[in-house]
């Protein structure tokens, strides 16, 4: 039977994100009620410049005052699309104690207070939804904690922010430099004036705190997450790659030790062969590799940012949200009962592409042999060349631990024969 009395939302922030969901929310209002069994209406839009025109939505609902909005008490769900640490956080912890559930697609605030939030969620019994926060439309996190909820996850590994794989896919096809690929991203408005969350990584690094808490039934913050950005990576060092068999991709990490005794997630550029899923992944599409137990590998794919794909995130909580209210019940909230701890990224065991600046004479290939040897790590490949007093050397080790490499790097540089280490990239999906 359909219920007549509409659930009320509350929208926090009408940006690019914000006016999407308020569009989608009217033009498929009867499909909406179809599917959730009752109407939906849009009860108040808070923003922060109130005289900037907003089509399709009533001027009428729309307030400078979100706190006020949130605290009215006949609101059933609260989108919360403003981003930043605060004021979302008392915004979403009032909205839960005035009797509304929540959806919010804030990556940064979840990654630092994800734990906090649920806490207050299940306090006041009501929902905490954030599909969006990770890879835009893309179902991840609903599969992750619902779908594989019977099946052991032990790595999750994605391309989880569009601007950064953009810019590398750019670099690769074209030979284009770091800057200069940059400045198309920008132009064609997959970069912001200030990119440093996307290519430092920080971005990627909320959405692997995120998925390896999921994953992994653990607490993990962003503090938690190992964060290198790709603005040192060079054509150079794609050309290394293609020598390889592989391209270079920013990748969130998240694995389960081989012991299954902790975790670790981390961020950072690495080569990836051509025969890897993800090595296909062009433009401003992002791509999550999971390995399981029993499900094996899965592949999620898709757009991963945009108003509406973000959007159709958004609707999708908003939909089971709305279903849980009319039910009485709320979804699954946070599952930490596994507790392990997270390594320090010198634990990582992984493959290493090191490329050196050397002399060109007898004796050097030896003495980096010794060096990698001396701290416990395997070469498995080395490449030689030069002319004139100065050479390149190459070298693609075995599996090692990142202290362990970082160990050797630093024997290197005391080398006299050793001019200067190029650079050092890790070697993935093998």
């Amino acid at each position: 039977m359909m219920r007549t009395r509409p659930l009320k939302v509350a929208l926090l922030g009408c940006g690019v994100v914000g006016s999407e969901v308020a569009r989608i929310m009217t033009t498929h209002a009867d499909d909406l009620t179809a599917r959730i069994g009752a109407p939906v209406e849009l009860a108040g839009v808070a923003v922060r410049r109130p005289d900037r025109v907003r089509e399709g939505i009533d001027p009428a609902l729309v307030t400078t005052d979100a706190t006020a909005l949130v605290k009215r008490g006949d609101i059933d769900v609260v989108v919360e699309v403003i981003g930043g640490i605060e004021p979302a956080r008392t915004l979403i912890t009032t909205a839960f104690e005035h009797g509304a559930s929540v959806v919010s697609a804030n990556k940064a605030l979840l990654a630092q207070d994800g734990a906090a939030l649920h806490a207050a969620a299940d306090e006041h019994g009501k929902d905490l939804y954030y599909e969006a926060a990770v890879a835009g439309a893309i179902p991840l996190i609903r599969p992750l904690r619902e779908s594989l909820a019977g099946d052991k996850i032990n790595r999750v590994m994605g391309i989880v922010n569009g601007t950064t794989n953009f810019i590398l896919d750019k670099m690769d096809s074209t030979g284009a430099g770091y800057q200069e690929a940059l400045d198309e991203a920008t132009a064609l408005g997959y970069a912001e004036a200030d990119p440093t969350a996307d290519v430092e990584g920080f971005d990627a690094a909320a959405k692997a705190a995120i998925l390896a808490g999921i994953a992994f039934h653990t607490r993990v913050r962003l503090d938690d997450v190992y964060r290198e950005g790709m603005t040192e990576v060079t054509a150079a060092d794609f050309a290394s790659a293609k020598e390889m068999g592989c391209t270079i991709k920013l990748l969130a990490i998240c694995e389960r030790a081989a012991d299954g005794a902790s975790v670790t997630a981390r961020v950072h550029p690495a080569m990836i062969p051509l025969s890897h899923p993800m090595a296909s992944v062009r433009g401003a599409y992002n791509a999550v590799f999971v390995e399981s137990d029993a499900a094996g590998q899965l592949m999620f794919y898709g757009p991963g940012a945009g108003g509406s794909p973000t959007a159709s995130a958004v609707l999708g909580d908003l939909v089971a949200v709305c279903r849980n209210r009319i039910g009485g019940a709320t979804g699954p909230g946070e599952s930490a009962y596994a507790a392990l701890p997270v390594s320090p990224m010198g634990d990582v065991v992984t493959r290493y592409h090191i490329s050196l600046d050397v002399a060109d004479k007898p004796g050097v290939l030896a003495q980096v042999a010794t060096v990698f040897a001396e701290h416990g790590v395997s070469i498995d490949t080395v490449r030689q060349s030069g002319k004139d007093g100065e050479a390149s050397l190459v070298v693609v080790t075995h599996r090692a631990s990142d202290a362990a490499l970082t160990g050797t790097v630093e024997a290197l540089r005391k080398l006299d024969t050793v001019r200067g280490v190029a650079s050092i990239m890790r070697v993935e999906g093998e």
